[in-house]
């Protein structure tokens, strides 16, 4: 795209979306929730009666009645219709990795001819869309349509527009889950059972335990006429094609750097938006790569978290169409620059305060704290090919271990403190003077205050690194539903709580004391799961081969890495946890090598299209601009004055031929690729030929179209470059 339209573009951008973002008047907190049917307005519409059944549903889990949901979808509605609601939707996240929603209005028949506005218990609590289009991985056939939705109490109802959305589960007919909220709430139950029991060694009052997440949500932005002159873009969600800007993020100038006008307007109104429905925006920053954004919520109990997350990304969408951007969700938009992630910062709480894994200030603090953190430890060392496969995607593959990110290999950075403190304990030596709380650093410097310097440093090549109260799983990709890794991780967890428990239940039952017995479970963990720590260079070829020699889960095929889920110790450990069935497991197996295989297809088939429709094309109509110009050379100059001339350009021209040979054969080596690996009937064996034999083709051809991107006449090029798109003006 020439610099002319390039600005052109930009300037009609400025135009039709000013910077200007009416805001309310009042201050976050009393616009926060204000879309939410929460708590407080649950006791505003709700009679006494019916809002402690409400409680007692949301807090401890009772059953609701048909009577009882009566009472709440009146309210709702009256509620909703107040606000302008005209619809009610179950808002649910079927296996697509995204969300859907089926939406009904509030009418009725009178019997009189007319209408009125209805909204029952019934419908509230289940509705019943069609499950025969939505992936179910041979659960449901296309004859088998019924499938249920079921509001889930414990994710308050928002509205949105003019349309009451309902946070549900989503089931097939038989009763197999068919998205991410089912199992992860079977999850979130384990591990609540399972750290209260392990809590009543410390604490005997603990009634529940909560697993708390805080995503941090990465982002791209680009000016949406750039994006419409992209297909790859449009199609994808990724540049196929592009050579580096000169400049990118090498001056590293962009990292918390301030904040383009534009994209502080999109993000105040984003942020506005989010709270109004209750999602706790905290922190916005530029990230590393220009253009790349990031934006982090107040942690939440899980399950509410990860609807967050998933009604956040689609508020992005509509947001950033207002602004004249189109946001980018995909893990590696761009080649050459750093790509996005949702770092998934992981912890559990009790109900009377306790952060598990934060140390305290008594022996018994202590070892409770030693506990949960060994216990998580093991979890991570037994299941670590599983924790890689609840992340893997063929977009996510793009960014892990890519110097950026890290690496595809499953470890844990505890930092020094712990790490000398898990040590102690293991050679049986005194832990408290390891776990002191923070320390002061005095920088020496004249009004500038002393520092309270963390109990541990960062790796940020870790994918699951210890951060002072909590765990950060780094590696979950920027466009995943959050629920995959909190699904894996927190069943994982329980498991490894429930097999402590009955370890020293054992120990007591011989006669052991209570604290002792604890104290030697753990010391024999420490040592068990010593292979997943890791406190050095993630990125480096030595830690490859060093976390093969430990029995770490080193493979990176994304199609042999989701074999991880049918693993015996999976399939045991999901099953003793009650989180899926075997079937459930192979079900969904096959819909991730199913959507692998259809997101490198889709890639493949817009790459051909464009190198032989667009980069072709363009390619020799330049070259012959350039033996164009070598004839008229030969007749204008003397021989000795064109030859040196001729030579220049005739060099240009070879080196287009070279380039556009290679990429019509191997295009064509492109297609019979696909073709071959189409006629496979398997699943499984279909992704594992598409990612060895197409995906290599597609980097293989886009060397050379992105060598000639640099050697084609600007003015010619059919597609904006990287220096255009990447830099918000």
């Amino acid at each position: 795209m020439s610099s002319q339209l390039r600005f052109q573009v930009v300037g009609e951008a400025f135009k039709k979306h000013p910077v200007e973002v009416k805001t309310p008047a009042e201050r976050p907190s009393e616009f926060f929730a204000k879309y939410v049917f929460n708590r407080a307005k649950m006791k505003s519409f709700l009679p006494p009666e019916v809002y402690d059944k409400m409680v007692d549903v949301i807090d401890n889990g009772a059953t609701l009645d048909l009577a009882t949901a009566d009472v709440v979808a009146a309210s709702m509605k009256r509620w909703a219709m107040h606000l302008g609601a005209t619809h009610i939707t179950h808002w649910f996240q079927p296996l697509t990795e995204g969300t859907a929603e089926k939406h009904d209005g509030f009418v009725e028949h009178d019997g009189k001819g007319g209408m009125i506005e209805e909204f029952t218990g019934k419908q509230l609590v289940q509705q019943e869309p069609d499950a025969s289009s939505f992936p179910s991985g041979g659960i449901r056939s296309t004859f088998e349509a019924r499938g249920y939705s079921a509001w889930d109490p414990s994710s308050p109802v928002f509205v949105m527009g003019d349309t009451l959305m309902i946070p549900t589960v989503f089931i097939a007919y038989t009763g197999e889950a068919l998205d991410f909220k089912a199992p992860l709430k079977k999850a979130l139950h384990a591990v609540n059972k399972a750290a209260t029991d392990v809590c009543h060694y410390f604490y005997p009052d603990v009634k529940k335990v909560v697993s708390n997440l805080g995503w941090e949500q990465e982002y791209f932005l680009v000016d949406e006429g750039l994006y419409a002159a992209r297909p790859d873009l449009l199609m994808t969600g990724r540049t196929l094609m592009g050579h580096d800007s000169a400049k990118n993020q090498q001056m590293d100038d962009h990292y918390f750097g301030s904040i383009p006008e534009r994209v502080a307007a999109f993000m105040k109104d984003l942020e506005i938006q989010a709270l109004s429905l209750g999602i706790p925006c905290k922190t916005r920053h530029n990230e590393v790569a220009p253009n790349q954004f990031e934006l982090a919520p107040i942690f939440e109990e899980t399950n509410l978290a990860v609807d967050h997350n998933m009604l956040l990304m689609s508020l992005m969408k509509k947001v950033a169409r207002k602004h004249g951007f189109r946001v980018l969700l995909h893990e590696k938009p761009f080649a050459g620059v750093n790509g996005s992630g949702k770092h998934n910062n992981w912890s559990l709480s009790t109900d009377t305060g306790v952060l598990l894994h934060a140390p305290g200030k008594t022996p018994v603090d202590n070892l409770r704290f030693i506990t949960f953190i060994v216990e998580t430890l093991m979890a991570v060392w037994r299941h670590n090919g599983l924790l890689k496969a609840s992340i893997v995607s063929a977009t996510n593959a793009h960014r892990l271990g890519a110097n950026e990110a890290p690496p595809a290999i499953i470890s844990s950075f505890l930092g020094k403190q712990l790490t000398e403190a898990l040590e102690h304990l293991e050679q049986d030596s005194p832990i408290e003077e390891a776990l002191g709380d923070k320390h002061a650093l005095s920088l020496g410097i004249p009004q500038i205050p002393e520092l309270l310097i963390d109990n541990t440093d960062r790796n940020r090549t870790s994918p699951f690194a210890f951060t002072g109260n909590r765990f950060e799983f780094r590696a979950v990709g920027s466009e995943a539903n959050c629920a995959s890794a909190m699904i894996a991780l927190n069943a994982a967890v329980a498991e490894a709580l429930i097999d402590f428990k009955q370890r020293v239940d054992e120990r007591i039952a011989k006669g052991e004391e209570t604290m002792k017995a604890v104290l030697a479970v753990v010391r024999e963990d420490i040592k068990a799961c010593k292979p997943i720590h890791f406190e050095g260079n993630g990125y480096s070829d030595e830690w490859k081969e060093e976390a093969a020699r430990r029995g770490l889960d080193v493979e990176a095929s994304v199609p042999l890495v989701i074999d991880r889920y049918l693993d015996k110790d999976s399939v045991e450990m999901f099953a003793k946890t009650n989180v899926f069935t075997r079937s459930e497991l192979k079900a969904r197996n096959e819909i991730k090598w199913e959507t692998y295989t259809k997101k490198i297809q889709i890639e493949a088939r817009i790459f051909g299209d464009l190198c032989m429709n667009h980069i072709i094309p363009v390619a020799t109509r330049y070259q012959s601009v350039l033996l164009e110009n070598v004839h008229r050379m030969r007749e204008v100059f003397p021989a000795d004055t064109s030859s040196q001339l001729s030579e220049n350009n005739l060099s240009l021209i070879k080196e287009i031929a070279e380039h556009t040979n290679f990429i019509t054969a191997r295009t064509s080596d492109l297609i019979e690729a696909r073709r071959v690996a189409n006629r496979l009937h398997d699943e499984r064996e279909k992704a594992i030929a598409y990612h060895d034999t197409v995906a290599p083709l597609i980097e293989q051809i886009r060397y050379h179209v992105d060598k000639l991107e640099l050697i084609v006449d600007d003015e010619l090029w059919p597609l904006p470059k990287y220096r255009e798109i990447l830099f918000i003006r």
